[in-house]
């Protein structure tokens, strides 16, 4: 009953406030984490619920809008149209690509800070890839035919156009619960990818990329730690070839920077700001809001995610990531800084194809630690089904309360 209330009771809390930002993950918080992101699915309800929350609302994530492996693409196999997402604004809206990729409603992308010769390298790196998996494949398993081998490389390599990006879920498929042999493809390919890095290097792109591995153990000397699989953890499943600087606590600058540019007609950080104008720690993030956001322009901000880790090294030290976690700390920071109750939601993916820590089972172990300064204000243990429940509600009495409020205006003004 106390779970159920305190998800009422935050409901109520996010009914009525003037102002309010929802910046949502998106894989594992409203779509089941599943092994092929091409059978992703995401529910209609959920889609229309988004558009009552309007300029209230945005997503941050890892993934992509567009391509074929694209949220949009699950948009409309939702929807069963590819015409009526952008002719009813059903898009959703935000930043993909870790903070490069940013659309709106009608689907209109843009991605400011990025050069083309960056581009143009990412646009090669899948064919870098492939004769390097081969090998690796061939290496771990011998027995695979060739036939084999491109079927597990047509699952694992995606192609997309920000954000090129090895899975391994495929392998592990191979593996079944031999956590030596997960850990070798992870190491692998790890070492495959770093590899790409230095060919960027060598061809003039010594600033441009860098690995963002899902889930991580944190960032340490400016590369993120790998989570090698163990018997009870999977580990970390993707690794992907990021342009620097899209790192999703700079995501928030740039979602609140145009949440109150629409609120007020000027944005804060200026009109062109994007990840790579950002400033790096969250210590020099939060300074910056403070110089230029006004108390009064400062929304409530609810921050929701599902990838975060926390694993022991002794008896208070803990080695913490997770794609989720630095935006999450960011908000929760910013909300402590300008006096406002902002709420941080973590939704528990561990019900879907991909094995992670389950709160069921066993708590915030592998989530979070007595120690951890992130802390949840809401936990949603049946996953994305439940918090979308959750969500469609809330999304509802929200324009109800919206509509009410606009009612009252226009007639005081009678």
């Amino acid at each position: 009953m106390e779970y159920m209330a305190s998800k009422l009771m935050a409901q109520k809390q996010l009914i009525s406030p003037k102002n309010i930002l929802i910046i949502q993950d998106i894989d594992g918080v409203c779509i089941p984490l599943v092994k092929d992101p091409m059978t992703r699915e995401l529910e209609s309800k959920y889609i229309y619920a988004v558009k009552e929350f309007a300029e209230e609302f945005f997503v941050l994530t890892c993934g992509e809008h567009e391509g074929p492996r694209g949220v949009n693409r699950i948009i409309e196999r939702s929807l069963r149209s590819t015409t009526e997402p952008k002719n009813k604004e059903l898009y959703l809206r935000g930043l993909a690509a870790c903070g490069v990729e940013y659309q709106d409603n009608n689907g209109e992308i843009c991605f400011e800070g990025v050069s083309k010769k960056e581009l143009n390298f990412l646009s090669k790196v899948p064919s870098l890839i492939r004769p390097k998996f081969n090998f690796i494949v061939e290496n771990i398993f011998p027995e695979l035919s060739q036939e084999d081998i491109n079927f597990h490389a047509a699952k694992s390599i995606c192609e997309t156009r920000f954000s090129p990006t090895i899975n391994f879920n495929s392998l592990f498929d191979l593996v079944n619960n031999d956590s030596d042999k997960r850990k070798l493809i992870q190491i692998s390919f790890e070492k495959m990818m770093n590899e790409i890095i230095l060919k960027a290097e060598s061809e003039g792109l010594k600033n441009s990329f860098f690995l963002h591995i899902s889930p991580n153990l944190g960032n340490k000397n400016g590369r993120e730690t790998i989570k090698l699989s163990s018997k009870d953890d999977i580990g970390s499943t993707d690794i992907q070839l990021l342009i620097k600087g899209a790192v999703k606590d700079s995501g928030v600058l740039f979602l609140l920077n145009k949440y109150i540019a629409y609120k007020t007609g000027k944005a804060p950080f200026g009109n062109n700001f994007n990840f790579r104008n950002s400033p790096n720690s969250i210590k020099e993030k939060i300074d910056l809001c403070k110089r230029t956001i006004q108390i009064e322009d400062m929304p409530l901000i609810v921050g929701v995610g599902d990838t975060i880790t926390s694993k022991k090294n002794s008896e208070k030290s803990y080695s913490r990531g997770g794609s989720d976690r630095s935006f999450l700390e960011f908000i929760q920071k910013l909300g402590d800084e300008f006096g406002i109750n902002n709420k941080i939601i973590f939704v528990d993916s561990s019900s879907g194809e991909v094995e992670r820590p389950s709160t069921k089972k066993t708590g915030l172990t592998g989530i979070s630690d007595p120690y951890d300064n992130l802390k949840f204000d809401l936990i949603f243990q049946n996953g994305p089904k439940e918090y979308i429940s959750w969500f469609i509600k809330l999304a509802k009495k929200r324009s109800n309360f919206k509509k009410l409020l606009t009612f009252e205006f226009s007639n005081d003004t009678l």
